[in-house]
């Protein structure tokens, strides 16, 4: 973002500027480094269980499966518990639930961040650009936005997901149905901050200053909008599993493919519950429940960014905190 204090600076020529800084390897000023920091959460023992999760499952999920074996080979032990074998026990087809969950963790994190990365794009397609174009363009936009956004989402997923036919509900298809009902929201939040960004100082500077419309978003506005884009990608993601285990609990999620709701329902169709086969369907939901809680604390660390009211508070800790190891330095001496 330009600052505002550098529009009363006296103007300077580009070519003796250019001669200049010629050769040199391009700096960033402290005042851009110190910008850049403040777009970082600060680290807290709740984000740092929040990253220890969500790193640790998705390394899981992508190393794991390469040796935790074939997940579909049928064997004669079934539903046997938890051994030396079986480290999460068997099925009751006697398919191994560890390599199982290994599978289906790399499946629900792949739609999980397809999904994350669909919806956002397209809230910040319909948010950012409609609302800093104005006129028609934020009024087709933001009519759109608002369509999507009184349709329940989750009827709407279900009815999308029972019309696709079965051999075509791939990962992707999934993904695709639940990015269209998973944006309009964020694109309301991302409109209402583009509105106040429009306004500024900076974005006018640049606009008289001849720079075209995708530069000014792009250098501009968008890096003020980096903690919002991140937190509605994370709640995407959460939504996106938890919605995709949904669709598979129902039979509605992606054929041919493990996840971790595909796991759920087969335990549901085998009555694991009934069986009190425990092994088979707490870990899939123990899974979602632990990525979910890790991904909820890293968004709650990035809402003290973009709510000025919890980063004062979390400010005003730390001098309280500073001020009490001052005082008793001081009593000690």
């Amino acid at each position: 973002m330009t600052n505002i204090d550098t529009l009363t600076e006296p103007a300077v020529d580009q070519t003796t500027v250019a001669i200049a800084t010629a050769g040199r390897p391009s700096e960033k000023s402290p005042r851009e480094r110190s910008r850049w920091r403040s777009m970082l959460p600060s680290m807290t023992p709740w984000l740092a269980v929040g990253l220890v999760l969500v790193v640790g499952i998705i390394l899981f999920g992508l190393i794991t499966p390469f040796f935790a074996g074939d997940p579909n080979a049928i064997r004669d032990s079934g539903l046997m518990p938890p051994s030396a074998a079986n480290i999460l026990g068997t099925t009751q087809t006697g398919q191994d639930v560890f390599a199982q969950l290994a599978t289906a963790t790399r499946g629900s994190l792949t739609i999980g961040f397809l999904v994350g990365i669909l919806a956002t794009a397209l809230s910040a397609l319909f948010g950012i650009l409609g609302s800093y174009l104005g006129g028609f363009a934020d009024e087709a936009f933001s009519l759109f936005s608002n369509v999507f956004l009184v349709i329940p989402g989750l009827p709407l997923v279900i009815v999308i997901s029972g019309f696709v036919p079965q051999q075509s509900r791939g990962l992707w298809t999934i993904a695709v149905v639940l990015a269209i009902t998973s944006w309009a929201a964020s694109a309301r939040v991302l409109r209402a901050q583009t509105l106040s960004l429009r306004s500024r100082d900076y974005v006018a500077a640049s606009k008289v200053a001849g720079e075209k419309a995708w530069r000014v978003i792009t250098v501009e506005i968008l890096p003020n909008l980096l903690p919002v884009l991140a937190s509605q990608f994370v709640f995407a993601v959460i939504a996106a599993i938890l919605g995709e285990a949904g669709l598979s609990f129902l039979g509605l999620g992606a054929s041919n493919s493990s996840t971790l709701g595909t796991m759920l329902f087969y335990a549901q169709n085998g009555f694991a519950l009934s069986l009190g086969a425990w092994w088979w369907f707490v870990p899939p939901g123990l899974m979602i429940a632990l990525f979910g809680m890790g991904l909820s604390l890293i968004n709650f660390s990035i809402d003290e960014i973009i709510n000025p009211k919890l980063k004062n508070v979390r400010l005003h800790r730390k001098r309280a905190k500073a001020a009490r190891k001052l005082d008793r330095g001081k009593a000690a001496a």
